[in-house]
């Protein structure tokens, strides 16, 4: 049902205010092909935990809530499972793992919606979406029909995909309705992020299980991330630069201690929360929007914060690790505006 004049703020985990000018609720794929929204501007919407609302949107909203999560298939090498893009994210992979369907585990309580995952190919702890996507299938608003792409098409990149690259998230020119997922059978466990490692060893986990591994990812998360419901929160804000091996070699010799991971073309990705804490942001806050202090990654609204909030402190923190490692840090969000423009 069409809705006008719709209070977001519920729908984006940053409690960012503004209004849409017309709303609809997804709830199945065949809402999609409703011709009435192929001339609009429109915004399709997940769980909000990757937004950042500029105030009000004179489009239509989209929100996806498809429902419905099951085994498709099983073969010898895998599982396949599908899931609506309404689904919650982390309650899928803890479904796949109370299944005996182990992969996603590192991936555990990332926020946000199924159909929004493939998106900005969502990682954690060495793990990314794209490593398991066999199909994602959408509505095409400009053809009025259903597409598929398998993993090939995604082009996945770090935090990056086609339907990104293509400005499809912003433009509203596909809507993902469903998503389908490839776990494979020869399971091996990826522990070699540091705090997921020493939170198992804490446990005295030498062998850890794919539940075991979920677990220590969910306690390291609680411990360093804020609870959207008590204190707003977009998650990771930045990006984590990457960069060549050339200049990581001279950051090191400046920064001993800073946080490297070698990529497997030659490049070395830096972690974007040590350098915003060594920049002096952590706990840092420019009236209503700072870094989060237990995690300088995280942006974090204090109250009664706007987009125009969020803009200003995402300058002052970049042009502050600008000035100290002559680093460029790009957000992770969408920015929403009355124009649908980043």
């Amino acid at each position: 049902m069409l809705q006008r004049q719709v209070d977001l703020r519920p729908f984006n985990t940053l409690a960012l205010p503004g209004r849409a000018a017309e709303y609809v609720r997804v709830d199945a794929a065949a809402t999609l092909a409703d011709p009435r929204w192929r001339s609009r501007r429109r915004f399709v919407l997940g769980g909000g935990s990757n937004l950042v609302l500029g105030g009000d949107f004179d489009g239509l909203i989209l929100h996806m809530a498809i429902p419905g999560r099951r085994l498709v298939a099983e073969d010898a090498q895998a599982w396949y499972i599908e899931a609506g893009a309404g689904e919650n994210w982390h309650a899928l992979v803890l479904w796949s793992l109370a299944r005996g369907w182990p992969g996603l585990e590192n991936l555990a309580l990332i926020p946000g919606t199924v159909g929004a995952a493939p998106v900005q190919n969502i990682g954690a702890y060495g793990v990314e979406i794209s490593d398991f996507v066999q199909q994602v299938r959408a509505w095409d608003f400009q053809a009025a029909k259903f597409v598929e792409f398998n993993n090939a098409a995604c082009h996945f990149a770090y935090r990056d995909s086609l339907f990104k690259k293509n400005g499809q998230h912003r433009e509203g020119a596909l809507a993902i309705v469903a998503l389908t997922l490839r776990l494979p059978k020869s399971w091996q466990p990826n522990c070699r992020y540091a705090d997921v490692a020493q939170e198992l060893a804490a446990h005295e986990i030498a062998t850890p299980t794919a539940q075991e591994i979920a677990a220590a990812v969910i306690a390291v998360r609680q411990r360093k991330l804020p609870d959207p419901g008590r204190l707003p929160n977009a998650g990771s804000f930045f990006h984590n630069p990457v960069v060549c091996a050339e200049q990581a070699a001279a950051l090191l010799r400046a920064y001993p201690e800073l946080p490297t991971y070698p990529q497997a073309d030659g490049r070395v990705k830096l972690a974007a929360g040590w350098l915003i804490e060594a920049a002096g942001w952590k706990g840092k806050a420019l009236g209503p929007v700072g870094m989060y202090e237990k995690q300088a990654l995280v942006l974090v609204n204090h109250g009664g914060a706007t987009g125009q909030d969020v803009a200003q402190s995402m300058a002052a923190v970049q042009a502050a690790v600008r000035a100290q490692f002559a680093l460029e840090l790009t957000p992770e969000p969408v920015f929403l505006s009355a124009a649908n423009t980043a």
